[in-house]
């Protein structure tokens, strides 16, 4: 069996933090080019523990950092198998010994059995906290409600183009979770390991499995505003339902219907980890 890479290599970047007050004006009219309907707050955080969140810790801020841990080089075109990583180590690299770690990624092949997607939602500070946005606990979060899509980008891809269109290649990352609270989704799963190389977008979509899920959707992860030629995800989503339905999320299929409600704090800090030596020009959407 391999082994979890004790000591993987990483980039450590500081990262722009836009005064609160900004950053709710710049969302608030942005993302009305996308959707009929925007409310953009400083709330206290909910309760993340309490329905319908259900995560392992009550909130997401303190010291907020974000973590992009290997990437679709190691998948594709033939799998990596020797690419395992332990939340512990990551904490260590991002001094986040005690931290709540939330987001998207690949499940633990190594430990299940087969492939999967993880919906990654531990909290270091207590025994059994095991249930890659990095936080703890602090009274604020930003707060998104938009409903009625109007334009052609998905919810996380909208706040991400309206953060790039102010702050130009100074990265302004979020992280957190949004709830999509009505409507349908359209989501990936992916199966096993392919038995031969993966090549292009074509035959990656053959690969997933794709399928509409319906809300309500918890949906886990980070975007970005730039990449600092890091070979970053500059959005990434897995969401999880109290009905069983749950995958990589890639945009919702009812615009008139859906309604969106998010809550996210502002990374500080990026940590790369482990960054592939040479990109792919497929399979981060």
């Amino acid at each position: 069996m391999a082994e979890e890479l004790s000591d993987p290599p990483s980039i450590k970047l500081p990262l722009k933090v836009p005064d609160e007050a900004e950053l709710v004006s710049v969302l608030s009219k942005g993302l009305l080019k996308y959707f009929h309907d925007v409310s953009v707050n400083i709330v206290d955080c909910p309760d993340l523990r309490e329905k319908p969140f259900q995560l392992a810790a009550e909130g997401i801020c303190g010291n907020p950092c974000l973590a992009d841990i290997g990437g679709p080089p190691f998948l594709l075109p033939t799998v990596h198998k020797e690419k395992i990583y332990n939340i512990k180590t990551i904490a260590e690299i991002s001094g986040q010994q005690d931290g709540f770690f939330i987001g998207a990624g690949a499940g633990p092949a190594h430990l299940v059995g087969v492939n999967s997607e993880m919906m990654c939602n531990v909290n270091l500070n207590k025994p059994d906290g095991c249930q890659t946005y990095i936080a703890k606990v602090d009274p604020e979060v930003i707060e998104v409600k938009a409903s009625k899509r109007i334009g052609d980008d998905n919810f996380p891809t909208a706040i991400r183009k309206t953060l790039k269109s102010k702050y130009g290649s100074e990265p302004v990352a979020l992280g957190g979770l949004f709830v999509m609270e009505n409507g349908k989704a359209k989501l990936h799963i992916m199966p096993d390991f392919s038995c031969k190389p993966i090549n292009n977008v074509t035959e990656l979509d053959n690969w997933l499995r794709f399928y509409e899920a319906n809300a309500p959707l918890v949906c886990l992860g980070i975007l970005i505003s730039h990449d600092p030629d890091l070979d970053l995800r500059e959005e990434h989503f897995h969401c999880f339902s109290p009905h069983g339905q749950g995958g990589h999320y890639h945009y919702d299929v009812t615009p008139e219907e859906v309604s969106y409600r998010a809550y996210f704090s502002v990374a500080k800090t990026l940590y790369r980890i482990d960054k592939p030596e040479h990109p792919l020009n497929f399979g981060k959407d």
